[in-house]
């Protein structure tokens, strides 16, 4: 991550951060009022390892950025906006929270779309008008009053109180040509209302997603959902590349084609000749049966561990999940004892069983087949066990991924 200065309206000094590949599509991320950049760390990581450029922000006021005695105006909010967009060696799209959902709003829709290539307003409300509105400034004042070493400036609560603003962002939504998400919490009650669906009806095109539970912030509260959501639309609307397909009859043709099928990862375990446990990692794993339990993994001819699976009665399969992805690389690699630093025991039917896995599956061997440069060793299963509060670890056109829930 490179931290450096960005210049706002009037040379306020705006401190920021930016991770991922210089020459990747750039996601810019503008936090709302009483954050900053660093409340978005979670979802900066999650959009870095999806392959995007994020830069991240402290508004004026905010974090480390300077806080000018020149003040708090919405516009100079705005125009700080359009500083930092103009700096930019490509148009990013705008991840854009509440207050930062007002600037957006406005940066783009009075001034142009083509400062951006998309839009995604985050629990944006349509104003600061209402009771709800009131009881968020006042606590956010609170906060601020209360906090040893404040993170924001209380004192720009006093200027967006302006009823005008609604005004400007009802007129700033039609012209809003650009792809537009917007996501809400389904329990929060700063964007719901009349005022707040004739806002975003009024936004061309735009989609609407309810994260379910969030009250204040759907970004933190439900961050799994959140990344979901947010990655799907950008990879729909502002893929990291131009849509396009290869084809061919040549080895790595093929085995790409074949990454595209996302798996679960698993790790094969059984004991040698002398009562060592023995393991690899594998992703090609599948059900064969219901009755009788049977299931398949396929072992490459020239891993390691190959010998001692082929030969065993007995083996285990074990499911990972998103804790393990240290494991998988430690039994995919070489060179090291892999259970040294792995949590296992001996199972019922004496193999070894990773604790801590998302599912386990002893197995007796029941038949072994030549696959050209594997073999394919079927097991009938003796005993499965699992943990139903966790989550898979997955692996999709050769990185590890995980599974979000919209």
């Amino acid at each position: 991550m490179k931290s450096f200065n960005l210049k706002g309206y009037g040379g306020v000094r705006l401190e920021a951060d930016m991770r991922g590949p210089d020459d990747a599509p750039p996601v810019l991320i503008v936090h709302g009022a009483g954050q900053t950049r660093q409340d978005w760390d979670d979802v900066a990581c999650a959009l870095e390892l999806a392959g995007r450029r994020v830069i991240s922000f402290d508004m004026r006021g905010h974090g480390q950025s300077e806080w000018p005695a020149s003040g708090y105006l919405l516009d100079q909010f705005v125009e700080d906006l359009k500083a930092v967009l103009a700096s930019l060696d490509a148009r990013p799209v705008i991840v854009a929270a509440t207050l930062g959902g007002w600037l957006a709003m406005l940066a783009l829709g009075e001034e142009g779309a083509h400062l951006a290539a998309g839009l995604v307003l985050v629990d944006t409300p349509p104003g600061p008008d209402g009771e709800r509105a009131a009881e968020v400034g006042a606590s956010l004042r609170r906060v601020a009053d209360s906090a040893r070493e404040p993170r924001w400036d209380a004192a720009l609560l006093d200027q967006l109180g302006s009823s005008a603003i609604q005004q400007r962002l009802m007129a700033a939504a039609p012209r809003l040509s650009l792809p537009v998400l917007s996501l809400k919490g389904t329990k929060s009650g700063l964007v719901e209302g009349p005022s707040a669906d004739d806002m975003l009806a009024a936004i061309p095109g735009v989609e609407l997603v309810e994260v379910e539970g969030a009250v204040h912030s759907s970004a933190s509260e439900r961050l799994e959902t959140f990344n979901a959501v947010l990655l799907d639309f950008l990879e729909r609307r502002c893929p990291l590349t131009p849509p396009e397909y290869r084809e061919g009859s040549d080895a790595r043709t093929f085995r790409d084609a074949l990454g595209c099928f996302a798996t679960g990862v698993t790790i094969v375990t059984a004991m040698d000749g002398d009562g060592n446990p023995v393991g690899l990692t594998a992703n090609s794993f599948t059900s064969v049966s219901l009755d009788p339990p049977l299931l398949l993994v396929c072992i490459a001819n020239n891993a390691g561990s190959r010998p001692v699976l082929e030969s065993a009665e007995r083996f285990a399969v074990n499911v990972l999940q998103i804790g393990q992805q240290p494991t998988s690389n430690r039994f995919a690699g070489r060179g090291e004892d892999r259970f040294a630093s792995t949590p296992w025991q001996v199972g019922e039917f004496g193999t070894p069983v990773l604790t801590g896995s998302l599912a386990s599956f002893e197995c007796g061997r029941h038949a072994l087949y030549e696959g050209g440069d594997h073999i394919i060793l079927v097991g009938k299963v003796m005993k499965a066990m699992f943990e139903p509060q966790r989550d898979p670890l997955l692996y999709f056109r050769g990185k590890y991924r995980r599974l979000h829930f919209a």
